[in-house]
């Protein structure tokens, strides 16, 4: 079966400057792909050459495996069957909601039928004759979502289109976006800076920086597997913990860590703040050390925040490294307090040295 949106060896140049650098990617049918990365990184560009709202300087893009766009011909957006949601919605401010989701479908015998059923299906109901200005931001999304789908496109772009609502409504917006896109079954390719919703929503991640994607995988693979440490810290804070690899093995101050594969030579070690183990015993013995643990090693603390629903403590290490470590529920020990902290192995990811 063919991809429902293919892009190979995209490139897109602006005034001699490369924005966009041999970006390949695909999807199937129903499938979630996230382009994710920081501002300026080049996801919107790839996004609006599949679209079709810009051209690519070099490389194929192809929906359904026909060739939409190459160095030769270019077909326009409207003719792509790719549906858009942007970040600002852009409803039609003199048309009423029913007026907004039928615009794109063309049988008018199909056309209230198809206006009805998504409006029940995105909580609108009773919606039809409200104009864009009466609906909150909420209702507004959700009106923008189905009037992309209502002509049922084979690709559904989308462009940071929860970034405007704030965070209560945004959870609920995507859960009720992605169960509406999994019944549809519609392939989405969908642009974010924010690691929480890819991780939330896609199937797939393609972190992308300067141009480049960097890494693709499954959302557990890509945050639990990252490629370097700029992408282990993309997604929320990381200790990094620095040691030398020889014999396929790295000796820190937490032990000696198995490095299979990796060259002899200065090696970093990531440990996020989730899965360091501290030790409640103030003042007690030394933790026994075991072959999934290693050796644990006293710290002290040097700052306590409750976050909410968890605890970040900051420890200084006797070598002088700090590290964070996240403790479920309220945990405030007082600075200067020491505990003992491990490293489990099986949590902690071995990358390549500066």
């Amino acid at each position: 079966m063919a991809s429902r949106l293919e892009l190979s060896g995209i490139t897109r140049d602006f005034g001699g400057l490369r924005v966009v650098d041999d970006v390949s990617l695909s999807l199937d049918p129903g499938e979630v792909v996230c382009l994710l990365g920081p501002s300026g990184c080049g996801k919107s560009t790839t996004l609006r050459i599949a679209a079709g709202i810009d051209r690519q300087t070099n490389g194929t893009v192809s929906i359904d495996g026909q060739t939409v766009s190459d160095a030769r011909d270019h077909t326009r957006p409207e003719y792509r069957s790719v549906g858009l949601v942007f970040q600002d919605f852009a409803l039609f401010p003199h048309l009423d909601v029913a007026g907004n989701i039928g615009f794109g479908v063309r049988d008018r015998a199909e056309r209230a039928e198809r206006v009805k059923d998504l409006l029940a299906r995105v909580d609108l109901a009773g919606f039809d004759h409200k104009m864009p200005h009466e609906l909150s931001g909420g209702e507004q999304q959700r009106v923008a979502l189905a009037r992309a789908l209502a002509p049922r496109p084979c690709v559904l772009l989308m462009d940071e289109p929860f970034s405007g609502l704030d965070n209560r409504l945004r959870d609920e917006v995507r859960d009720a976006t992605l169960a509406l896109l999994r019944a549809e079954d519609t392939a989405v390719l969908l642009v974010t800076h924010d690691p929480e919703e890819a991780m939330r929503m896609a199937d797939r991640i393609v972190l992308m920086r300067a141009g480049r994607t960097v890494q693709t995988g499954a959302p557990y693979e890509i945050y639990n597997k990252p490629v370097d440490v700029a992408a282990a810290a993309f997604f929320g804070d990381i200790n990094v913990i620095s040691g030398r690899s020889a014999g396929g093995k790295i000796e820190t101050f937490f032990g000696t860590f198995p490095a299979p594969g990796h060259a002899d030579g200065p090696v970093e070690v990531i440990v996020r703040p989730q899965h360091l183990w501290l030790d409640f015993d103030r003042g007690g013995n030394r933790p026994q050390v075991t072959k999934r643990a290693g050796t644990p090693v006293l710290g002290t603390v040097e700052r306590a925040r409750y976050l909410g629903h968890q605890s970040l403590v900051e420890m200084r290490m006797e070598p002088g490294n700090l590290l964070k470590v996240i403790v479920p529920g309220v945990f405030l020990p007082e600075p200067g307090r020491q505990f003992w902290l491990t490293v489990p192995r099986d949590r902690a990811c071995v990358l390549p040295g500066p």
